[in-house]
């Protein structure tokens, strides 16, 4: 991904959790994509860090990320959740 697109709150809190920019971008370009209450959400969850290594990416310390971005394409808040529920994807 070129260049992400972070609201102020986004920045913070990505400076705040300590998730780098590379999570975020792992989890746009190779996360479950699911649609929760008008925002689209991507989550780099242990499947998808799986599938990555047998492409041979090592996503493993990203696992639980998740990104929630509006329809515009700006992400809104950053986070990481260790118990990712299973979902229906879209």
């Amino acid at each position: 991904m070129l260049g992400l697109l972070l609201t102020a709150h986004a920045a913070q809190r990505c400076r705040c959790r300590a998730i780098p920019h590379a999570a975020v971008a792992a989890a746009l370009d190779h996360g479950g994509r699911r649609l929760i209450r008008g925002a689209e959400v991507y989550t780099l969850g242990w499947r998808e860090v799986d599938r990555c290594a047998v492409a041979g990416l090592d996503f493993s310390r990203f696992e639980g990320t998740e990104v929630v971005c509006a329809h515009s394409g700006e992400i809104l808040t950053v986070y990481r959740n260790r118990r990712v529920r299973r979902s229906r994807r879209y």
